[in-house]
């Protein structure tokens, strides 16, 4: 059971988005419990949207909200608690639990939805939905519009306009309150602490999939259910693969290792990369194209502060790349013209970050009316430049498969920003010595 004094934190948002919908009605259902092979299941992981607003962990469970309803403005349909299936599955809150434990105002089986939505739409002008998210849902929401239109004759109408509930709600999620902030802190306090022991845990000879179960471990033993994502533990070549995911490759003595992993808690992630070298020493060439990438992400930090365009901290870093790649040798030209062409993409090829929150690429908008918007605080997204050098015939053998990406979690506040995940090492000389166990 969740305690009570979860509930003021999420009928707020509730509320909050309701002033926004005057004569509409909301229907956010969670998502749906997939299957995995056979009659088993993937562990469920509820719809983002509907557990913002509702913090119900369970599937199977549909939140409606009805602005100026009398008999309540929040509805939760969720499943009725059953002795058999609790005995096998586990236990369930009930619409008894949905009331006193979520701050539901009614509460109804699930088994009830196709007979009372009808009736909750009547007289709405408006839907507030995520269409296309669920076809399943979007079918039965066409149906049960469909049936109040049939009863037109006696007098209700029913909704004639249909509303992406995103356009509301992504824009209230962007921006992350103070108990946001404190959970996303902690996923990132449990990321960090995983990323070092990663990094000790790394060895010549061992399987990269060795490395990401020391990481993973750390993050259940903190207390996540799960990782924000599938874990990147990336050694050598690999590192050139941005979503690499195999993990099953041997480190080798002489290669970096690229991990890029992330906890989530209570529906909230971190995400960090870091890159070392898996004998805990860097070679000349590693530690210069490191050098590069680092230098970028200070200076894309740097750049993310209050009233300062979204696209200013990629730009701080392809310069920041751009100017280093000419000292490697690995671009020539002017440099205004290799920032204006774009030339680092040969290696650089993904922008410097995104939104982050209860999804790893979190929602929000990143331009508003086709303009770069503002960042504000309470604005959480994440720092990552890199550089993946593929073997070619016009580059040096010495620089050949070195991939280095280094990523934080920034949040923006009203002085600047907060590095959420600098404990995790990043200068070279903090790594080499974590990893030599100083």
């Amino acid at each position: 059971m969740k305690p009570a004094h979860h509930r003021p934190i999420y009928q707020r948002r509730r509320q909050d988005l309701m002033c926004f919908m005057r004569d509409g009605i909301a229907i956010v259902p969670t998502a749906p419990h997939q299957p995995r092979n056979g009659d088993v299941l993937f562990p469920f992981r509820p719809d983002s949207d509907f557990y913002y607003l509702t913090h119900f962990p369970e599937p199977e469970a549909v939140a409606v909200l009805a602005p100026g309803r009398p008999e309540g403005e929040f509805l939760l349909f969720c499943r009725e608690r059953n002795a058999r299936h609790e005995t096998w599955d586990g236990r369930r809150h009930g619409t008894e639990g949905a009331r006193l434990e979520y701050g539901a105002d009614q509460s109804f089986a699930i088994g009830e939805l196709d007979a009372r939505m009808p009736a909750l739409l009547q007289n709405r002008d408006r839907v507030f939905v995520n269409m296309g998210r669920y076809a399943d849902f979007d079918s039965d929401l066409m149906r049960w519009v469909s049936e109040v239109r049939g009863h037109q004759r006696t007098g209700v109408h029913a909704p004639g306009e249909f509303v992406h509930l995103g356009h509301l709600l992504h824009e209230m999620r962007v921006i992350k309150k103070k108990d946001e902030q404190k959970l996303m802190r902690n996923a990132a306090r449990l990321t960090t602490a995983a990323h070092r022991r990663a990094m000790r845990a790394s060895a010549p000879g061992r399987y990269e999939y060795q490395v990401q179960a020391e990481l993973e471990c750390e993050f259940r033993l903190g207390g996540s259910q799960w990782p924000a994502y599938p874990s990147i533990v990336a050694g050598g070549e690999n590192a050139c693969i941005l979503h690499y995911t195999d993990n099953n490759c041997v480190l080798q003595s002489g290669d970096l290792l690229l991990i890029d992993a992330g906890a989530e808690l209570d529906c909230y992630a971190a995400d960090v990369t870091r890159t070392f070298p898996v004998n805990g020493t860097f070679s000349d060439p590693q530690r210069a194209v490191y050098e590069v990438v680092l230098a970028a992400q200070k200076a894309a930090i740097d750049a993310v502060k209050p009233e300062q365009p979204l696209c200013r901290y990629h730009e701080a870093a392809v310069a920041a790349l751009t100017d280093g790649l000419i000292d490697l040798g690995l671009l020539r030209g002017e440099r205004h013209e290799l920032i204006e062409t774009g030339a680092c993409r040969r290696f650089y090829m993904h922008r410097t970050g995104h939104w982050l929150g209860m999804d790893v690429h979190d929602v929000g908008d990143y331009k508003i009316d086709n303009q770069w918007r503002l960042l504000e605080p309470g604005m959480v997204l994440t720092v990552e430049p890199g550089l993946y050098i593929k073997p070619a015939a016009d580059i040096d053998p010495k620089w050949h498969n070195i991939g280095i990406r280094i990523e934080d979690d920034i949040l923006v506040t009203r002085a600047g920003n907060e590095n959420l995940t600098a404990d995790a090492p990043r200068e070279i000389a903090d790594i080499e010595k974590w990893m030599a166990g100083a």
